[in-house]
């Protein structure tokens, strides 16, 4: 008889979540999937199942996936049978035993063969934590205490430090209001923040910690281009200053480019971060780099029981070899860019003012109305829900985002933005919402 506790069949998501956040603190693992980021009281929060890009709530309701889709980790669709197959091949064969599993060298030579400038591979199972493992190698490397850093690396202690005495330190840097509560006082100033293309800032800091800095950590490309020589200037100051240079390709790893897009733009780092995309949805992470910097992996403890299962490394594989197989990179681009200038053309057609951002892989959009801004976002995901799609300012597209897929989307958001439209001709844009106005950022809940 299954536990009083356990959720009724009938139970609807924003109901299940009510009961967690009474149970979790924060309500979710992951800031990315509260409900409150996207729509508070009717976000649906809990899926039944997902195939492609479709998924199903609690209720068996489906919804068309069009926001960062499992947050940027399933660029084949969801539940892909090719890597599917290789996973479930792996469980009954055992998934975990006393010895390793040879799929971690055939990912580790496969990932070295795609970037020539590294030679040596440690493994961990979900972004974060890699990025913490590049700081510890890069600390252990250098014998220096101090990162500086340009855009988002996770939660760790060593970037949430950037917060300690300065809580706005990270507020240009994708999520703001990060509260470093529980980071030690004694981080303070151990991590230093620079704005992505102004290179004058970390000159500033290298000139400020000449000889103290352990490394320069910094996605290589996200939403604008590198101007005016930029990482070519990075990579000199790192090696001028004798940091190690960190490429966290988390988020932009495999969607722009086979390999990471660091890849397209002319400079290597001495480390670079992988996680999310590799593996298709099933928790892997890799931190790739130069030899004489990954053996201080060896000078300091990095080691974790489940970063030696073997699900992660057979998801890897099959995800790693079937990427270029269906040309991933050119679909997603394909589908990013027409779901861009959807949002361009459509936000003109209805005299609304949308931003639109971001590189194709990693599209972006947003009303630039001052107030009005998040209300009228909130109104969108609320009037896209009730079309049967999950829908914000993000979209992270995948493999399956064919073109009649992202045509059949882009006809319910003109219908929903000529429903904002006349909202916000009416002053109702708050009115017209179901519930509150969607979370910006970190906060606490209740």
């Amino acid at each position: 008889m299954p536990s009083s506790s356990s959720p009724s069949p009938v139970e609807s998501g924003p109901a299940l979540y009510v009961r967690a956040k009474r149970r979790i603190p924060g309500g979710t693992q992951l800031l990315s999937k509260r409900p409150e980021m996207y729509l508070p009281d009717q976000w649906p929060a809990y899926y039944q199942r997902a195939e492609g890009c479709t998924v199903w709530d609690v209720a068996g309701r489906p919804y068309v996936d069009f926001t960062s889709c499992g947050i940027g980790t399933c660029l084949l669709g969801y539940a892909d049978p090719t890597v599917n197959a290789a996973v479930v091949a792996r469980i009954a064969q055992g998934s975990m035993c006393t010895l390793n599993t040879p799929d971690e060298l055939a990912v580790a030579e496969l990932l070295c063969s795609l970037h020539p400038w590294a030679e040596k591979v440690r493994y961990a199972r979900a972004g974060g934590e890699a990025m913490s493992i590049a700081i510890r190698i890069a600390r252990a490397a250098t014998r220096r205490d101090l990162v500086a850093f340009c855009g988002y690396h996770g939660w760790g202690d060593w970037y949430l430090a950037a917060n300690l005495g300065e809580t706005e330190a990270l507020n240009g840097h994708l999520l703001p209001g990060l509260d470093p509560a529980g980071v030690p006082a004694a981080l303070r100033g151990t991590a230093l923040p620079f704005r992505y293309n102004r290179i004058a800032e970390l000159e500033a800091i290298v000139a400020a910690h000449r000889g103290e800095l352990a490394a320069i950590v910094m996605e290589p490309m996200r939403h604008d281009a590198p101007r005016d020589g930029f990482l070519q200037r990075v990579r000199a100051l790192a090696d001028e200053t004798g940091a190690v240079l960190v490429f966290d390709e988390v988020t932009a790893g495999w969607r722009s480019h086979h390999g990471g897009i660091h890849l397209t733009l002319g400079v290597n780092p001495d480390i670079a971060v992988f996680a999310k995309a590799i593996s298709n949805g099933f928790p892997m992470a890799a931190v790739i780099g130069r030899g004489a910097v990954m053996e201080a992996a060896q000078q300091t403890f990095v080691s974790s029981t489940y970063w030696t299962e073997s699900i992660g490394p057979a998801a890897a594989l099959a995800t790693l070899q079937q990427l270029p197989k269906v040309d991933a990179v050119a679909k997603i681009r394909e589908a990013g860019e027409a779901t861009r200038s959807g949002w361009q053309r459509l936000g003109a057609k209805h005299g609304l003012p949308v931003k639109v951002g971001g590189l194709p892989a990693l599209a972006t959009f947003a009303f630039d109305a001052g107030e009005d801004s998040r209300p009228l976002m909130t109104l969108f995901t609320q009037g896209m829900l009730e079309r049967g799609y999950l829908a914000n300012g993000g979209f992270y597209p995948m493999v399956v985002h064919t073109r009649a897929v992202v045509e059949a989307y882009l006809a319910a958001v003109d219908a929903v933005f000529a429903d904002l439209r006349r909202a916000r001709d009416l002053g109702a844009v708050r009115a017209a919402l179901h519930g509150p106005v969607a979370h910006a950022g970190f906060a606490r809940l209740t």
